[in-house]
């Protein structure tokens, strides 16, 4: 009893909010949506039949969770840059994860090994209609590449994020390497300062700061 003679209150539980915010997205639905952050589309001979296909149980049938080796491809729902998972056999199958990476709300912060066609983002989304693009809280990423035999991501195709071996101009823009020409340099190296740069490097090139990216020097070599 408090010395003005009232009874106190209990203090209020957290748990019980939480609860609440449980029992909110049980009545709103949890969805799963996965949205293309860069990459190039390959031709495909799917047609609006994948629609209706059997999604993977890894993606789709499990919560949203991701494993190297499932596969995906374009969602007839979510154009042009939604995702959805197949079986790798499906006709509607584009792609297939190489690595399973933790979500980030820096884009630079994100970087798939090499020979990565595309990025995918994979969202948890609430609410269980309508369309999802855009929305949702960011879950994992998906390095993806290509089924097709177009590879842009592979070192010096001139495509995907900038690996070792691509081929960039001297303004550091990437280009395939069978397309460069006297002034272009070859990456040797990716680091945080020109210090680190391997031998046979002629072109450090100091980028400006991009939050999140994991190196601020590219090592140039002639090509």
């Amino acid at each position: 009893m408090n010395p003005n003679g009232s009874t106190p209150r209990p203090a209020r539980r957290g748990a019980g909010c939480l609860q609440s915010l449980l029992v909110m997205a049980v009545l709103l639905g949890l969805s799963y949506g996965a949205f293309k952050i860069f990459g190039k589309e390959p031709s495909s001979s799917s047609s609006s039949s994948s629609a209706s296909a059997s999604p993977s149980s890894a993606a789709d049938g499990k919560g949203g969770s991701w494993q190297v080796g499932d596969c995906g491809g374009p969602d007839p729902e979510n154009k042009p840059d939604g995702y959805r998972a197949y079986d790798c056999d499906d006709s509607g199958a584009t792609f297939k994860a190489l690595e399973i990476k933790s979500a980030s709300i820096l884009p630079n912060a994100i970087q798939c090994p090499a020979g990565t066609d595309l990025i995918i983002q994979v969202s948890r989304v609430f609410g269980s209609g309508g369309d999802k693009k855009g929305g949702g809280i960011p879950t994992n990423t998906v390095c993806g590449r290509n089924l097709s035999d177009d590879h842009p991501g592979d070192a010096g195709a001139g495509g995907g994020q900038l690996v070792k071996g691509d081929c960039i101009t001297s303004t550091a823009k990437e280009i395939a390497c069978a397309e460069a020409g006297s002034d272009a340099f070859k990456v040797l190296d990716l680091v945080e300062e020109k210090e680190e740069c391997p031998p046979g490097t002629t072109e450090p090139m100091q980028l400006m700061m991009a939050m999140g990216r994991p190196y601020n020097v590219i090592c140039g070599g002639k090509v």
